[in-house]
């Protein structure tokens, strides 16, 4: 038997300071995620809008979104999520943290099919793990987590290829996108970008020396 993750036995996890419930088994956050996440609220935060209208979009537990609104003041947060158990996540989870419910709200959408508005940053954690890698994946991840937030097609790519082409429409004029994804989609990431009319982006490291995150301008 392959033991549970330390995280879910202990029912949470502390992202960016903030206490994220992990009872209804979302994706655990990962410290790379946390590391991308804290750049882009630090970005968010010397925003000079009076009102900043934010997307935390494939948010599994709400740990990005709860730890934007916690850390950002003059911001509106949508949460979005597809699966019901994980968007009962997000609630929970605003509850912990306290959040006031006039700056937030909570969407179930597959990608963009319910979402109507344009957002100044949308931040986007997608499931992206190549299902023809799953020999690299750990069996306590493959027995315990979601693989709904983990694989996309045989190369990881299906849902970002999707996101992208849509998400330049649900970005006001000079909206950002940050997103997560694997090293190795990097060329093609920058291909969509160029023939989908984005106007820059650049690719940043985590922590651990991995290509892991884009920056993009609409």
């Amino acid at each position: 038997m392959v033991e549970i993750p330390k995280e879910y036995q202990a029912g949470f996890v502390y992202f960016l300071g903030q206490r994220i419930d992990l009872s209804k088994k979302p994706l655990i956050p990962r410290p790379e995620t946390e590391y991308w996440a804290d750049i882009a609220i630090k970005d968010i935060a010397n925003t000079k809008n009076s009102i900043i209208e934010c997307l935390d979009i494939f948010s599994g537990s709400g740990c990005i979104g709860i730890s934007l609104l916690a850390k950002v003041d003059d911001i509106q947060c949508d949460l979005a999520e597809k699966e019901d158990a994980f968007l009962e996540q997000i609630r929970i989870n605003i509850g912990v943290n306290n959040l006031t419910e006039k700056r937030f709200s909570i969407i179930k959408t597959d990608i963009f099919s319910e979402i109507t508005k344009k957002y100044d940053y949308i931040l986007a954690n997608p499931p992206y793990v190549a299902e023809n890698r799953i020999d690299e994946v750990g069996e306590d991840v493959l027995a315990h987590e979601p693989r709904v937030a983990l694989f996309s097609g045989s190369d990881g790519m299906d849902i970002i290829r999707t996101f992208l082409v849509q998400a330049r429409n649900h970005l006001k004029e000079n909206g950002v996108i940050y997103l997560e994804f694997d090293q190795e989609q990097k060329e093609e990431i920058g291909d969509i970008l160029e023939q989908n009319g984005y106007s820059d982006w650049k690719f940043f490291n985590d922590q651990f020396g991995l290509i892991r995150f884009v920056r993009i301008n609409k």
